[in-house]
């Protein structure tokens, strides 16, 4: 791998991706998320920003006194250089960049690059070995390759905002970046699918094409197979399970939250332990998941019952004394106090020069020998142009300097 060497010892990345550098081009989510998981576990990150504006995402969403909070999560690990690319000298240094780079992660819309003449085929000339994911909305070729595309309109058309809400109500779309964060996890994956084959099989770089739309279509289940063997289009069903029962949320009596899963038998059964009716196990209108199933409606509202005449910790300990399956209906304040949420430190605070100390997710899933880690929260805009572009490309300083005056970097 192409492992570099600068002058920012205090961000030296470790973890069992040290040693890949990885160039990330575009804005806004699906992109940056790849390079977030990316840096998380050791890649170098190098992330070309517009030197006027630099990504979107540093105005996008909740601010803090003009600090974006979407950025600082989404840069944190990487380095933050500016390059105009639509300039030919910008174009050159770009080429620079990528032919020092195991991996290139891009977001532009389609035929953008092949435009300023950084495509594929331009860029795997200088790097045979370079690996390069290509996130769009609808994918590198079909009638809708050149269409803006955002993960609004991929999560509209993959089919899930169709299942996601109530029966009597409008589809509902998600509160984040669902289908960007789908599609990065499957070009992260990709990506190291691709290095492998690579590393081991010697097979050379290669491109990858990641629509946002087809990644979160994977992950709904059989919905082809259920339209093409049974002819039929599953409906919203709310917080129901159209597969099983019962399955559902719940208030409590202190108008709290849980959630019951219960789609194995021997976890139904343990559900009618915990609110006190182990009668129900020989009633056949819930014998079975079939049978659970054609009376919902009369198997929520006993549940139902029971929950309204308890507080949401009398639930909680209930159904853990019965081994039943549930969970509270958490807020993100409610994730601050958990003990398990702390006991994995699945949050960890950074020092940031703009924001103090700042808590972010941490690196997801633990490795026992290499874990990521969170060295830094999102730089500032072009905070890392005189270690690459002088330490990893060797430009002398009346170089860079030409760059900045020529307004490229």
């Amino acid at each position: 791998m192409n492992g570099i060497e600068t002058t920012m010892d205090e961000d030296a990345a470790h973890g069992p991706l040290e040693g890949l550098t990885v160039v990330e081009a575009g804005t806004m989510i699906s992109a940056g998320t790849v390079g977030r998981f990316l840096a998380d576990f050791g890649a170098t990150v190098i992330k070309v920003e517009h030197p006027a504006t630099g990504d979107h995402l540093r105005q996008f969403g909740p601010q803090k006194d003009g600090t974006g909070l979407w950025w600082k999560y989404l840069g944190r690990n990487k380095r933050s250089v500016t390059l105009n690319l639509g300039v030919e000298a910008g174009q050159v240094v770009f080429e620079d960049l990528v032919s020092e780079a195991d991996v290139l992660v891009e977001n532009f819309r389609p035929g953008t690059l092949e435009r300023w003449n950084l495509g594929y085929e331009r860029l795997s000339e200088l790097n045979p070995d370079l690996v390069m994911c290509r996130l769009s909305g609808f994918g590198q070729t079909g009638p809708y390759a050149e269409r803006p595309g955002f993960g609004t309109l991929a999560e509209a058309m993959s089919g899930f905002a169709y299942l996601n809400g109530y029966p009597d109500r409008e589809p509902l779309l998600p509160p984040t970046g669902l289908a960007d964060g789908v599609a990065a996890l499957f070009s992260t994956f990709a990506i190291m699918f691709a290095l492998y084959h690579r590393e081991v099989h010697d097979g050379g770089g290669q491109y990858i094409d990641t629509s946002l739309t087809e990644p979160i279509f994977s992950l709904l289940g059989p919905q082809p197979l259920r339209y093409d063997q049974l002819d039929t289009v599953e409906e919203r069903s709310g917080n129901r399970s159209t597969s099983s029962a019962p399955r559902n949320v719940y208030p409590t009596g202190d108008d709290r939250y849980v959630a019951i899963s219960a789609s194995a038998q021997p976890t139904a059964m343990r559900v009618f332990d915990a609110i006190d009716r182990p009668d129900l196990k020989d009633d056949e209108r819930f014998a079975d998941n079939e049978a659970r199933l054609d009376n919902v409606d009369e198997l929520d509202r006993i549940i139902q019952e029971w929950m309204d005449d308890h507080t949401r910790e009398e639930v909680l300990e209930a159904f853990n004394d019965a081994d039943a399956t549930i969970a509270p209906i958490y807020n993100v304040e409610d994730i601050f106090e958990d003990e398990q949420y702390r006991a994995r430190d699945a949050l960890v605070t950074v020092d940031d020069d703009e924001l103090g100390d700042a808590t972010v997710q941490n690196a997801f899933p633990k490795f026992s020998e290499t874990p990521g880690e969170v060295r830094h929260l999102g730089p500032s805009l072009g905070e890392h142009n005189e270690p690459v572009y002088g330490g990893l490309l060797g430009y002398d300083d009346a170089t860079i300097a030409d760059l900045v005056d020529e307004e490229v970097i």
